[in-house]
């Protein structure tokens, strides 16, 4: 993790990302965990859990003002590289069935989808939205 990157910007970051951000507690607590790792930088950053042989992104946070310059695929290019590393075989994550722009840089990184979750995502109108999990298995 940067030196930069604390719960405290990680949490600015989510909150000009997402409609229903992760306050500074969440991210010390998840930062805390064993196998979590965060990487990036001001403009943006993604949260990675490894365990044993399998990692997991939780979030990828990029600033409205920093998207559409390969910001996105440079974090998921890191985190792939970083959970290889940690020893995982298999990378998952979960995104809104209606991001169809995250879908589309994980599908290029080389992601499947491989389920569904139903109802996983609250939007801020209350309603429920569902995720697909995708995967990237890594070559033995």
């Amino acid at each position: 993790m940067s030196d930069a990157l604390t719960p405290a910007l990680m949490a600015e970051i989510h909150a000009e990302a997402f409609d229903t951000p992760w306050d500074e507690a969440a991210f010390a607590g998840l930062l805390d965990s064993p196998g979590v790792c965060a990487l990036g930088d001001e403009a943006g950053f993604i949260l990675v859990r490894t365990i044993v042989d399998e990692a997991e992104i939780l979030t990828v946070a990029v600033r409205p003002s920093a998207r559409r310059q390969g910001k996105g695929r440079t974090l998921v290019e890191q985190a792939i590289v970083k959970s290889k590393a940690m020893g995982a075989e298999r990378l998952f994550l979960e995104v809104a069935e209606t991001n169809l722009p995250a879908q589309g840089l994980y599908g290029d990184c080389g992601f499947e989808i491989v389920g569904r979750r139903a109802k996983y995502y609250r939007k801020p109108d209350g309603s429920f939205e569902d995720a697909l999990m995708m995967a990237l298995n890594f070559p033995l």
